[in-house]
């Protein structure tokens, strides 16, 4: 019996062996992919970023009321977005720097990055007003600051969970079939698990509480 066990543990060990220098081809390849597409984006000359998709902050968003000191998470947001008021907003979720340098030129990556971290803040911000303004039972106005966030290509899975949420208290499932493709068209690796729970939220909708005309 111990000449067969002695085989296979051979075998495996060659086996696992053969694996191991096939990872290891294959990283060196996607390595030596990556630094060649990288030499390649910091050889491209300045574009222009006039045709960029800039995010534009509603007028109506700074004038929602709040206390400061008894609502400090709106006040915090509400800050976050008056900074953001006169601000260049863009949404790169998913776009990599190598792949924003080939598109635009490497001496535009420290604006794009600066395009994007705006757009961080005020997709967090976004989503703490709506909050607020769910605690204030200012419905319409949580679900309006909600749809905007989803409208510029948000990945937070908060801000589609409390929309189907609200959707659902006012009756309008057919607005959670709505936000569906929207979140599956994402540039982000949570598009998945966004659908998904949208899909489980419309399914548990019981008949009382779809009132959708």
């Amino acid at each position: 019996m111990v000449f067969p066990v002695l085989t296979i543990v051979v075998l495996f060990i060659i086996a696992m062996f053969a694996a191991n220098k096939k990872s290891d081809r294959q990283m060196k390849e996607q390595l030596d992919q990556f630094w060649e597409k990288e030499q390649a984006a910091n050889l491209v000359r300045k574009q222009s970023l006039e045709d960029l998709r800039y995010i534009r902050i509603p007028e109506d968003f700074f004038a929602f009321p709040y206390d400061p000191e008894a609502d400090p998470d709106a006040a915090e947001a509400m800050t976050i977005l008056k900074s953001l008021k006169d601000e260049q907003i863009v949404n790169f979720t998913g776009i990599s720097n190598t792949d924003l340098k080939l598109s635009f030129g490497a001496a535009n990556l420290p604006s794009l990055s600066r395009f994007d971290q705006n757009y961080t803040l005020l997709a967090r911000a976004l989503q703490s007003l709506a909050e607020y303004l769910v605690r204030k039972e200012q419905t319409a106005d949580a679900i309006r600051v909600l749809e905007f966030a989803v409208d510029t290509k948000t990945d937070i899975s908060s801000t589609y969970k409390l929309l189907g949420d609200l959707y659902i208290k006012n009756g309008s499932r057919d607005k959670i079939d709505d936000l569906i493709p929207k979140a599956a068209a994402l540039n982000s690796a949570l598009s998945g698990a966004i659908v998904r729970s949208l899909e489980e939220k419309k399914a548990s909708i019981s008949p009382a509480q779809d009132t959708t005309p």
